[in-house]
């Protein structure tokens, strides 16, 4: 034996006995097997067991697949947090293809690039999204999806636009249809579009390791145990509902489908289902704790909450404790499937102080139990930056719980990976405890009510107004939505516009949530070469995104 032979590797080579590709459609097929009869999902009086719930994927996935659709093909879905959505998330894969949740706040124009894009062959569609969706299908450049229409009797409106009805194709497919499973855990799982910052969005593609790693770090993460009792407040879209569709299969518990977020609804089904987890924005934990039925005293059921978005107000921290949720702040990215960090709850906390608890509770935090790491590094040295929560640096990621990359996009990819580590664009400081804390966005996005919105954007509609000269968008702080766009504008010698025009103008050319809540008219700061100086503006509007320049 030379010595440069190892003798762990002579003879012991990966085998099917001994090696599978990490995959998330692993979590359905086991819990399907140990607990076929556990509820799996309910929704609106249906209910379906975990034995079900893998039949009805493995007969969509048949039916796909029947239509030709398989390795490398995009199925694309429009819909809400009902069980067609999440059923997607494990018959899209089975076939080897990619799906594409696409978020049902966006345009027309906006769906049919990413439909274009990703080169979507098929669409799930609600109801509730048929005009939408039409509209982006006349507006598509490339071959037309074949369209699914999801009915949901539940919900009064809209129309059929498709070739079957899901229930349909269902009923068609086999039982006994087996998964196609991934050649390689790197092989793609799902493609997310983010909110782009100059021109279109770009297509986050995932894989199957990441999904089932992020899946299990949920469960740890946000001590969820065996059998939690989920309620689907996070949309599925959103980052594949930050993969807590796996994270239920994994754990066999029970998803709890909502088809919009409504306080009472919500406060109905924790106490009719023993809802133990939920997560979202801090606009919905806002909303229940604002609701005039919100539960009080012994009307309390304690429900574990993950947040996410902008560092949540003290009040907010708070306010949930009164109705019974507790509140674990995490953060990321679509890049690294949702959150990937948690702000992890060290003893003692509970006997700090409200607003000292608060304060140590809303850090964006540390690494996720399977994610290698996350810092704060100098983007020109990639050193880590002391830990004196004054140093600032850019938030980066790196590990198993990061994107393959974006799709038809190789600078991008590149760019991202730069140095060895993702980087986030995301500006913060490490405190003495290794946690990170975000201080500002250097690409400026607004996030409003957990969605990404970016400044860049909006300011280019703006530019389109006949009266406008010069604009700038930053993020304001609001009450409800944690952060809402505020434009400033500087109009043109003798034009004029008054806010109401300058906001109805923004939202007859995007999505009403990207549109500002408020303009502001005057000369706008620039510097001597006339780069508009936002930190300024944030001062203005009293951001909690301000530093110093």
């Amino acid at each position: 034996m030379s010595e440069r032979q190892n003798q762990y590797d002579i003879g012991l080579d990966k085998t099917p006995a001994n090696y599978v590709p990490l995959s998330p459609l692993s979590f359905l097929a086991r819990s399907a097997a140990v607990y076929p009869d556990h509820v799996s999902t309910v929704y609106e009086g249906r209910s379906f067991t975990w034995a079900q719930t893998y039949e009805r994927c493995r007969r969509f996935a048949s039916w796909l697949a029947g239509k030709g659709i398989g390795v490398g093909d995009t199925v694309a879905a429009m819909l809400p947090n009902i069980p067609a959505m999440n059923e997607a998330h494990f018959a899209v894969p089975m076939t080897g293809a990619v799906l594409n949740a696409l978020n049902i706040r966006l345009d027309a124009p906006s769906i049919a690039f990413q439909l274009d894009h990703g080169g979507a062959k098929i669409i799930l569609v609600d109801p509730e999204f048929s005009g939408v969706i039409t509209d982006a299908l006349a507006q598509m450049t490339g071959p037309k999806p074949l369209v699914v229409d999801v009915d949901d009797a539940s919900f009064k409106g809209g129309s059929r636009i498709g070739e079957i009805e899901y229930e349909a194709a269902v009923a068609q497919g086999d039982p006994n249809f087996t998964a196609i499973p991934p050649k390689d855990e790197w092989d793609a799982i799902a493609l997310s579009y983010t909110s782009g910052t100059t021109g279109n969005p770009k297509g986050v593609v995932t894989h199957h390791r990441g999904a089932y790693l992020n899946a299990v770090s949920n469960i740890l993460a946000g001590n969820l145990g065996q059998h939690p009792v989920y309620l689907w407040t996070l949309p599925m879209f959103h980052c594949n509902g930050w993969c807590f569709p796996w994270t239920i299969a994994a754990s066999a518990g029970i998803n709890v489908c909502l088809r919009k977020v409504e306080p009472t609804r919500i406060f109905e089904l924790i106490k009719t289902h023993g809802v133990t987890h939920m997560c979202g924005a801090p606009i919905v934990y806002n909303t229940l704790i604002n609701a005039p039925d919100a539960p009080k005293g012994n009307a309390v059921r304690r429900v574990v909450g993950l947040i996410a978005g902008a560092a949540p107000p003290v009040a907010v921290l708070e306010g949930a404790e009164s109705i019974g949720i507790k509140l674990t702040h995490v953060y990321g990215l679509t890049e690294v499937y949702g959150p990937a960090s948690v702000c992890a709850e060290q003893p003692g906390w509970d006997e700090l102080p409200a607003a000292e608890r608060a304060r140590m509770k809303r850090r964006q935090g540390v690494p996720y139990p399977l994610e290698e790491s996350v810092t704060v590094i100098n983007p020109q040295t990639m050193q880590q930056v002391p830990r004196d929560g004054e140093t600032i640096g850019e938030v980066m990621f790196r590990g198993n719980i990061v994107m393959k990359g974006y799709l038809k996009n190789e600078k991008a990819t590149r760019e991202a990976f730069e140095g060895g580590w993702f980087h986030t664009g995301d500006l913060g400081v490490l405190d003495e405890h290794g946690y990170v804390i975000i201080k500002d966005r250097s690409k400026d996005i607004i996030i409003s009510g957990g969605e990404n919105i970016s400044s860049v954007e909006v300011e280019d509609i703006l530019y389109k107004h006949p009266a406008v000269l010069f604009a700038a968008v930053v993020a304001k702080p609001d009450p409800k939505w944690g952060e809402v766009p505020c434009a400033f504008v500087e109009l043109k010698d003798g034009a004029s516009a008054s806010e109401a025009d300058i906001i109805a103008f923004c939202r007859s050319h995007m999505s009403g949530f990207k549109t500002p809540k408020a303009v502001v008219f005057g000369p706008i700061p620039k510097t001597s070469t006339g780069k508009i100086q936002k930190f300024l503006l944030r001062n203005e509007v009293g951001s909690a995104k301000a530093i110093s320049a």
